[in-house]
């Protein structure tokens, strides 16, 4: 016969290899707001865009979509096992993200393009600020940062360049 025990009322404790500061938590935060609420405007902009073009940015920002997704359930998971509560709830998320609001209307491709890659940099910009940091205290987060930037500059390099004239458009701090 197999005894039950009965752990409700044991006092349970974890030894984590690593413990995070509060510092790394409230960084790790930031951006999965961030990486959630590109995954909503990606949506909101996927319905609502028209135009020139329509298919391939249509099917694009789904791409979009699909990585701010899995990159925020990486990265919540990640605070999970690091003991670490993410928060991903639609209040949080309005009131701390720092990407731009998308407007309520149908979207021109042209504008689509624009405003995705504006959403893509701005979430690439987190990550890049809180890397250091994170790097500092845990090199293995960081390299989910690493995955996080490249793929997210990559979406952001396609998308953007669907606006680009040749020769003529760069960014603005690049003066070469």
């Amino acid at each position: 016969m197999t005894t039950k025990t009965d752990t409700s009322s044991a006092t349970h404790t974890s030894h984590p290899a690593f413990v995070p500061s509060p510092a790394f938590a409230t960084q790790m935060q930031r951006l999965l707001v961030d990486l959630t609420e590109l995954s909503l405007q990606g949506k909101q902009l996927h319905w609502n865009v028209v135009g020139k073009n329509f298919r391939d940015m249509h099917l694009v920002l789904d791409e979009v979509v699909d990585a701010a997704r899995n990159f925020t359930d990486e990265i919540a998971e990640r605070m999970r096992a690091l003991y670490i509560l993410p928060d991903g709830r639609t209040g949080t998320v309005a009131e701390d993200t720092t990407l731009a609001p998308l407007p309520a209307t149908e979207v021109d491709t042209a504008t689509a393009a624009d405003l995705a890659a504006a959403a893509l940099y701005a979430t690439s910009k987190t990550a890049r600020d809180i890397h250091d940091d994170i790097d500092a205290e845990d090199p293995t987060t960081a390299d989910l940062l690493h995955a996080i930037i490249t793929r997210v500059e990559q979406l952001a390099w396609f998308i953007d360049s669907e606006n680009r004239v040749a020769n003529q458009s760069k960014p603005a701090q690049l003066t070469v």
